[in-house]
């Protein structure tokens, strides 16, 4: 929960407006921007706040739980004098907490090791370490041809109605640390955000760690649907506070997924148009970058900690259009995206991934090395390429008829079939290592001719070609 110890500021009286969420106060001496306000309406209730914006002697205040009930002569503001603090221990693992980290699940308060600062402490860039470990997730489309690496940062685009709850799950379920010179790796720490979702969302995440046995490594940091729209803009930096102390003071990896960001930006557009302020992008305020940038850059690893903070956002993606400010700069400031197609998701392919549109920028850097397969990177070379081509003769085929393709074009409609159907899809419950990953890979490739294989080496072919048509005729 925010921290309410005695402060350090000042208190008046009386306020100069009250719009929507938002108080203006007046009369005021030194105010900083971020610090903490206690906005106390006439019987005696506390509402907490953070300062928006200060002038000479004006404060701009965000009010968390509204300002319903507020009158101009009698409300009264304490200012705190410091930025918004949350408690944090490894006692808040298995526990469910609302958007401010009050916890929700009828237990305790959780004794707090430390206060840290919501908005995160700086990391200075030289004590970055680049991410170059291998995360095993069990998901072909993402261990295959786009994989996650240990302190990367790979949103999920999806749409209404699709399955990215149950990916995402899926993810948490499964995601390991592969097993390294005889060492076995570990499982993660999880951080989950919910922003703006419905209680069904909530209940399924809930019950989906509970099944797994998950729940007691996972804090779930819940602002649902029908909560303050306010608390959206604190629910993944109280989240990301809890995360950091995890990974860079106790050494754990800690995967964190927020969901979902379009209701963040939405309700950062809604305070942005009560506060007046010249409008961008379909009417989203112009910081919208910089102020996802200051979410999404608090993953990663630093030197001296073993730790890691690995972050999977979800945002829908309003009419399946990549082109949306949100998913647009999200893509900028993220290494790579996995995109959801919704033409797989009618055609019953789960999880359906659309290969072609996701990337990994950091997958490069992730395999190979004792990591994965010394064939990787070629096979997922092999077979971009190779599905791109089927795009080509699917599309020359709706023109001119299927069987008036070449035979070489047909072997391509066939493979994309295969593709889709044993490659991409799989079962919710199935978790492929990242062998049985590449296999299936080698099984689809070896539809198509030899002499169409491009990407990959004569040894290569030599190794897998045909290797489970082989065994299957034994």
């Amino acid at each position: 929960m925010i921290d309410l110890t005695e402060h350090g500021g000042q208190e008046i009286r009386g306020v100069a407006r009250v719009e929507g969420p938002i108080v203006v106060a007046e009369g005021i001496g030194d105010v900083g921007y971020d610090e903490v306000a206690e906005v106390i309406d006439p019987q005696g209730r506390v509402r907490q706040g953070r300062v928006l914006e200060t002038g000479e002697g004006v404060a701009v205040i965000e009010v968390f739980a509204g300002t319903t009930g507020l009158s101009i002569e009698e409300t009264r503001v304490r200012f705190q004098g410091r930025p918004m603090r949350l408690p944090v221990s490894i006692e808040m693992l298995g526990r469910v907490f609302d958007g401010l980290g009050a916890p929700m699940d009828g237990g305790p308060e959780p004794l707090a090791d430390q206060w840290a600062d919501v908005n995160g402490q700086p990391i200075n860039p030289t004590a970055r370490i680049y991410p170059r470990d291998y995360i095993q997730t069990g998901v072909s489309a993402l261990d295959g041809m786009n994989t996650l690496v240990l302190g990367q940062k790979l949103p999920l685009f999806s749409g209404a109605g699709m399955p990215h709850d149950q990916l995402a799950a899926q993810i948490v379920r499964q995601a390991t640390l592969p097993t390294v010179g005889g060492q076995a790796g570990g499982e993660f720490a999880i951080v989950f955000a919910a922003m703006g979702v419905k209680h069904d969302v909530a209940n399924f995440f809930r019950e989906a760690f509970v099944s797994s046995g998950a729940l007691t490594r996972v804090a779930m940091f819940l602002n649902l649907a029908d909560d303050p729209p306010i608390e959206r803009l604190i629910t993944p930096r109280a989240a990301l506070t809890l995360a950091e102390y995890l990974a860079f003071e106790l050494e754990f990896h800690v995967l964190v997924v927020l969901t979902d960001m379009t209701n963040y930006c939405e309700a950062l557009r809604q305070i942005s148009n009560i506060r007046g302020e010249v409008p961008s992008r379909k009417g989203y305020p112009g910081y919208l970058y910089s102020d996802l940038a200051s979410i999404y850059e608090r993953s990663g690893r630093i030197k001296g900690s073993n730790g890691s903070v690995t972050q999977l956002p979800i945002l829908t993606m309003p009419n399946d259009d990549i082109t949306h400010p949100v998913p647009d700069l999200t893509g900028y400031i993220t290494e790579g995206q996995i995109v959801l197609s919704r033409e797989l998701h009618q055609r019953g392919i789960y999880p359906p991934i659309a290969v072609l549109p996701s990337l990994s920028r950091l997958m490069k850097d992730g395999i190979g090395r004792g990591l994965t397969r010394a064939d990787h990177a070629h096979l997922s070379a092999q077979l971009y390429a190779s599905y791109a081509h089927v795009q080509d003769a699917r599309a020359l085929a709706s023109v001119i008829g299927e069987e008036e393709l070449t035979a070489v074009d047909q072997r391509y409609l066939e493979f994309g079939r295969m593709f889709e159907r044993e490659f991409i899809g799989q079962a919710a419950t199935e978790h492929r290592t990242i062998d049985e990953t590449l296999e299936a890979g080698w099984r689809t490739a070896s539809t198509l001719p030899q002499g169409e294989l491009t990407r990959v080496s004569e040894d290569e072919i030599k190794q897998y070609y045909g290797k489970q048509k082989q065994q299957a005729g034994r």
